[in-house]
């Protein structure tokens, strides 16, 4: 998949950084803190998709932060708990929470980029993360944070590759769901298997489909787009 993204490369200190961030922002998709209620993040097709393919960037871009901003997109009204932006990374780049604002700060001038996924080598990696999901351990999950309004995801190549294949599926399947051409959310996937297992306080971070307002433009898969009017020979 051809991803266009918008790529920074500021320096914090004695230290540069890469980040990449999607272009144009994903208007239609929010994401809810975890640790404030419940995570739930919830977009139509085209902004799953592209997370999905975001994620599957990040899993094969070791030393690259991938910057999602979701705070201001279109808002929900039903979305439990507080918005937050996502950032995606290895923990290799030595990103620190407490680091993010001054970084964050520091984007301003980017490139315009595309960059490439290759969906067989996601989803290669992604199965033999969930074939030895049993036996995994705390260094093959996601390790999530928040601060200054953002969740930070930190993982590895097969952890990432494995949720991108999750959003993937919640891409093609949301629609389905009985519920979408009303415009209500459809609950499709959860990347909460991919968290550590939680002592005391459970994290929960699950993925919702929403097809955007006006509704009448949206048809479930399987449907025809429209109904053909009979015409005066028509029984």
């Amino acid at each position: 998949m051809r991803l266009s993204v918008t790529e920074f490369t500021p320096r914090v200190g004695p230290r540069a950084y890469r980040v990449v961030q999607p272009r144009p922002p994903l208007r239609h998709t929010t994401l809810s803190d975890p640790f404030e209620g419940w995570g739930y993040l919830v977009g139509d097709h085209d902004g799953l998709a592209r997370l999905a393919a975001l994620f599957s960037f990040a899993a094969f871009s070791r030393h690259t932060i991938v910057y999602v901003p979701l705070r201001r997109s279109i808002p929900r009204a039903y979305a439990p708990g507080v918005p937050v932006d996502l950032v995606l990374a290895h923990r290799s780049p030595g990103l620190r929470a407490s680091t993010w604002p001054e970084l964050r700060r520091r984007l301003r001038e980017g490139t315009p980029l595309t960059v490439r996924t290759n969906e067989e080598r996601t989803a290669a990696h992604a199965a033999a993360w969930e074939a030895r999901w049993d036996r995994l351990d705390a260094r093959d999950r996601i390790r999530p944070a928040v601060h200054a309004g953002t969740l930070f995801l930190l993982g590895a190549r097969d952890t990432f590759a494995s949720a991108a294949a999750h959003l993937e599926a919640a891409a093609g399947f949301g629609p389905r769901g009985k519920r979408a051409a009303e415009g209500q959310d459809v609950l499709v996937a959860s990347l909460t298997p991919h968290l550590p297992p939680s002592r005391g306080r459970h994290v929960e971070l699950d993925i919702g489909f929403q097809a955007y307002p006006p509704y009448t433009h949206f048809r479930r898969p399987g449907r025809p787009a429209s109904r053909r009017c009979p015409t005066a020979a028509s029984p």
